[in-house]
């Protein structure tokens, strides 16, 4: 099963679950933390293989974690969380699966001769850098297993907490092409405070654009999602594309909200309870699948290519520093030289 590497190490079969199992629970006592829990799980397997079927441009992807504390209301991640017998709302805000060896797994994996240094996406199902990488500090060795293996990699993020970790990318990007992004859907703050109430304001985020790209980390923006009739009007999309170029993104992208399975029965309540008047008209763009029509999606993708053309985003890339280089290896340690 898809899911069966996030068992324990001996584990027989799919009954019972691992969460209620042997997986140690933990829960801190701390502002940040209340009302969470983390359960440590050793995963069989990190880097792992996107589906065949699926729309994403990448093959890999490195998750440390499961369930994610950003608590987005549209999150389409949401659905994975049944498969370990937690529903897709609350428990997916509050109940995060911490994979504590992914590092380790991750040096092993990139080390086996089958893999073949294939560029790997961080962030692209739940964030590696949500509230829980503060106190288990998964990523510095995530990043390092890659940087030693000179492996392309790229992160996305809605968190601040990568700038921690800007001396190793730094030197990963001497190694091999490192990318990164921010998302940022919107900057209405009141939007992102019903939306998003986890995450870091977007302005936080957009500094985090350009603190990286100051760095010599190319980062670019993924406005994403768009969602409709909330934050798609010409202003708003002005607005943000505008504080976008300001933050000197390399790029952005937009991305129309989804509702699958999951996502789609939580995000509807959210919408109930805080935009009832919008009911109706989500039922005529999404009654149809998990997709908005494809004229819509269009249509907010040229219009943010418009935006990004007339404020200039992509100029700078070609002007943007050079990453530094790698600092020298360690010289090799003494040794008897053999005579045969």
């Amino acid at each position: 099963m898809r899911w069966d590497h996030l068992r324990l190490d001996g584990d027989p079969g799919p009954e019972p679950p691992l969460i209620e199992r042997r997986a140690v629970a933990r829960t801190f006592d701390t502002p940040e933390f209340r009302g969470m829990t983390f359960y440590e799980v050793r995963a069989r397997t990190v880097v792992n293989k996107v589906p065949e079927a699926s729309r994403m441009p990448f093959r890999w992807t490195i998750n440390p974690y499961r369930g994610c504390s950003h608590a987005c209301v549209y999150c389409f991640a949401r659905k994975t969380h049944e498969y370990l017998d937690m529903d897709a709302g609350a428990d997916f805000d509050s109940r995060i699966v911490v994979k504590v060896n992914a590092a380790e797994r991750v040096r092993a994996e990139l080390a086996s001769p089958r893999w073949r240094g294939e560029h790997i996406a961080l962030g692209a199902n739940v964030d590696c850098y949500q509230r829980a990488e503060g106190r288990y500090r998964l990523m510095p060795g995530i990043l390092t297993a890659l940087r030693d293996a000179a492996n392309p990699f790229s992160v996305l993020t809605k968190g601040s907490l990568i700038l921690r970790d800007l001396p190793i990318l730094r030197e990963a990007a001497g190694r091999a092409a490192v990318s990164a992004a921010v998302s940022v859907g919107s900057v209405d703050p009141d939007l992102w405070r019903l939306a998003e109430p986890g995450t870091p304001p977007p302005r936080r985020r957009l500094a985090v654009c350009t603190a990286l790209n100051e760095a010599g980390i190319g980062c670019g923006v993924l406005m994403g999602p768009v969602l409709p009739h909330l934050s798609d009007s010409p202003a708003q999309l002005d607005a943000a594309v505008r504080q976008i170029a300001e933050a000197g993104a390399t790029w952005v992208s937009a991305i129309t909200l989804h509702l699958r399975p999951g996502a789609r029965e939580w995000f509807m309540a959210w919408l109930r309870a805080h935009h009832p008047e919008l009911i109706v008209p989500y039922a005529r763009l999404y009654g149809a699948g998990a997709y908005a029509p494809r004229e819509y999606q269009d249509d907010i993708s040229r219009r943010v290519r418009d935006l990004a053309a007339r404020y200039g985003i992509g100029d700078r890339a070609a002007h943007r520093p050079d990453p530094p280089s790698p600092p020298p290896p360690p010289p090799d340690p003494p040794r008897q030289l053999s005579l045969l």
